[in-house]
C-alpha cells in the first residue's frame, strides 16, 4: 500500500464492555445495539475488547470453543448488516483445533479480513495453561493504511510493535482485558507504544468485575485512542460501559514522522533483538 493512506480520516468507535462471563448470547445482544449506534454515528471501524463474547472462564471456554464458531459467524453478519469494520478478540480454535485467544477483523461485507492469534500468553493469569499461542504476526491492509494486530499482554513487548511499524503499520489495534492493580502500567504502555512507533493506538479495554477460578478480577476501563504524538483522543472512565468515538486524522502519521525522525534515526547496526 502507498505511504499515504487512501482514507484521510477514519472514524473509530471503541466498545468499553462489561463482559458477561460464559454468556455469549447476552454479549452479542449488547453488541448489536452498540454496532447499530456506532453505524448511525458514522463510525467506520468498531473495536471490541479482549475475549468480549465469553470472558475468561477456562472450563467453559474449553468445553464450548468448537461451537463458538457460530458466534464468530454472528459477528460477521453484524458487520455486514451495519456496514462497518468490526474487530475484537474472541474464543476460537486454531488450525490444530486448539483453544486460542483470537483477534478477528471483519470488513463491511462481513468478510474475514484478518486473523491474529495472541502470541504472548499471560502466564501470571494462567493463560498459557489454557490457550495455545499464536505463531505469527498479522498486518491488515485496510483502506486507511496498514494496521498491526495485537492483544492485551502483547503491549509489554515493544519488539512486536516495532516489527509492525517496520512493515509499514500506521495504526495498531490492541483489544485488552487489563485489570487492577496495573492501571498505571496500561496508561503508560499504550501511550509509549504510540509515541515510539509514531502511529495510532486503538486500545479498547474491558470494564467491570469478573469471577474467575483465581478469584475476582476488576477491569478498569480506560480504553484509549492515542495519536502518533502521544495525545489521547478518547479515554473511557473506570466505571463507564459504552462507546467512545474518535476521528483520526491519518495525515498526522506522516506529519509526526517528518517532524521527529526517530524511525529514520535508528541504529539497527548496533543492536539486535534475537
Amino acid at each position: 500500500m502507498a505511504s499515504n493512506p487512501q482514507t484521510v480520516e477514519l472514524k473509530v468507535t471503541l466498545v468499553q464492555m462489561d463482559v458477561a462471563t460464559s454468556r455469549p448470547e447476552e454479549n452479542l445482544a449488547k453488541a448489536e445495539g452498540w454496532l447499530q449506534e456506532a453505524s448511525s454515528a458514522g463510525s467506520q471501524l468498531v473495536c471490541f475488547p479482549e475475549m468480549w463474547t465469553t470472558g475468561f472462564d477456562w472450563s467453559y471456554n474449553a468445553e464450548h470453543a468448537a461451537e463458538h464458531q457460530a458466534c464468530i459467524d454472528r459477528v460477521s453478519a453484524l458487520a455486514r448488516r451495519y456496514t462497518v469494520w468490526v474487530a475484537g478478540s474472541m474464543l476460537a480454535l486454531d488450525e490444530g483445533k486448539r483453544v486460542s485467544n483470537t483477534l478477528f477483523v471483519f470488513d463491511p461485507m462481513g468478510n474475514r479480513a484478518a486473523v491474529y492469534r495472541k502470541t504472548h500468553l499471560f502466564t501470571l493469569f494462567g493463560e498459557d495453561r489454557h490457550m495455545a499461542p499464536g505463531s505469527a504476526l498479522t498486518l491488515l491492509a485496510a483502506p486507511w493504511g496498514k494496521t498491526g494486530l495485537s492483544i492485551c499482554y502483547d503491549v509489554r513487548f515493544p519488539e512486536l510493535f516495532r516489527s509492525y511499524v517496520l512493515q509499514g503499520a500506521r495504526l495498531q489495534l490492541l483489544p485488552a482485558a487489563f485489570p487492577h492493580p496495573r492501571l498505571e502500567h496500561w496508561r503508560v504502555l499504550v501511550r509509549a507504544r504510540a509515541i515510539e512507533n509514531q502511529f495510532f493506538m486503538i486500545a479498547p479495554n474491558q470494564v467491570g468485575t469478573e469471577q474467575t477460578a483465581g478469584g475476582e478480577v476488576r477491569y478498569f476501563g480506560n480504553s484509549m485512542v492515542v495519536d502518533p504524538w502521544g495525545e489521547i483522543l478518547a479515554l473511557g472512565e473506570e466505571s463507564y460501559e459504552g462507546l467512545l468515538h474518535a476521528t483520526l486524522d491519518l495525515d498526522k502519521v506522516d506529519e509526526v514522522r517528518s517532524h521527529l525522525t526517530a524511525l529514520q534515526d535508528r541504529r539497527p547496526d548496533l543492536y539486535r533483538l534475537d
